[in-house]
């Protein structure tokens, strides 16, 4: 007799979580896009900033601009980690939101407007990574076919067309 096992069904609270992990996946990989854009703005060409005198938090703009690009990089690749909904991209992310919120905020005198969205996205990306708890997350990469993997008990899936 071969024993088959199906997948439980999604419920309504595992498919919020995992909605809440793509939006936060999505719009940390936004974010980090678009601080590899600044980044690249800032070293390249000065012109485009506003400059402010006399700021507290006074930075050279080229080296506002590599913090962005770092932050940028770092925040594209930990999206990737989200979308596979691994624990330690949501630790990562949560950390280098906060991070992109920290450096928006000290730089906030260069591009006043962009830096408000940007910590704006960044507090929903927290918000959205803290919301949800680890047991009510879906595995997007398990979407595909039952076969490649084994049940918890160590019995195999019956092969054949599915």
């Amino acid at each position: 007799m071969t024993a088959t096992h199906t997948r439980p069904a999604h419920t309504a609270k595992q498919a919020w979580a995992t909605g809440l992990t793509a939006f936060a996946a999505v719009m940390l990989f936004l974010v980090g896009l678009l601080g590899i854009f600044r980044g690249i703005m800032a070293i390249a060409e000065d012109d485009v900033f506003v400059t402010t005198r006399n700021y507290v938090f006074e930075f050279d703009l080229t080296g506002w601009g590599w913090v962005h690009l770092a932050l940028g990089v770092v925040a594209v690749i930990v999206s990737s980690g989200l979308l596979r909904t691994a624990t330690w991209a949501r630790v990562l992310g949560v950390v280098v939101a906060g991070f992109v919120i920290i450096a928006n905020f000290l730089s906030l005198p260069y591009y006043p407007v962009w830096s408000v969205v940007l910590i704006a996205i960044s507090g929903f990306v927290i918000w959205a990574l803290s919301v949800v708890q680890r047991g009510d997350l879906f595995d997007l990469s398990e979407e595909g076919p039952v076969s490649e993997g084994r049940p918890p008990d160590g019995t195999s899936y019956p092969r054949g067309p599915v």
